[in-house]
């Protein structure tokens, strides 16, 4: 059986992110992400404050959730993660690869200039999982090894 968290990750395509800003005080904005299991591919601008962010503090967290039209149809994911950049070619790539498949509009451009823009990637640590459907309020909480499992 597939493991409820990552249906949720695979059935979307926008999450939020939290990082810690310089001052303590939490950052979150939105980006694009593509997936594998619990590993979590994003692009992010080096100017922004996101990637200073991260850079500083790898921790962030981040939610994955659609709206559905009834209450008891609520299903998302939240997780603790660590960030870091992907250096190396053939990861950047291979990240490039899923975004564009599960963001069709990014078909018409290049890969990003690494130069410009951070392939990053979100390994979920803590992970809780919300679903309605087996009840209001409904949440189960796992631990995803460093190996995603």
């Amino acid at each position: 059986m597939e493991q409820p968290a990552i249906a949720i990750l695979d059935a979307n395509r926008v999450m939020s992110i939290s990082t810690v800003r310089a001052d303590g005080w939490p950052q979150t904005t939105v980006v694009g992400y593509a997936n594998e299991g619990f590993r979590l591919y994003f692009l992010i601008y080096r100017t922004s404050q996101k990637f200073e962010n991260i850079a500083r503090d790898n921790r962030v967290s981040i939610a994955v959730a659609n709206e559905p039209s009834r209450l008891r149809d609520i299903k998302a994911v939240y997780s603790g993660c660590t960030a870091s950049e992907l250096t190396e070619l053939r990861e950047r790539s291979r990240a490039w690869m899923l975004l564009a498949r599960r963001h069709p509009n990014l078909t018409d451009l290049a890969p990003p200039d690494q130069a410009e823009v951070a392939t990053m990637v979100a390994e979920c640590r803590y992970v809780s999982v919300l679903d309605y459907s087996l009840g209001l309020g409904h949440a189960e909480s796992i631990t995803v090894d460093p190996h995603g499992h």
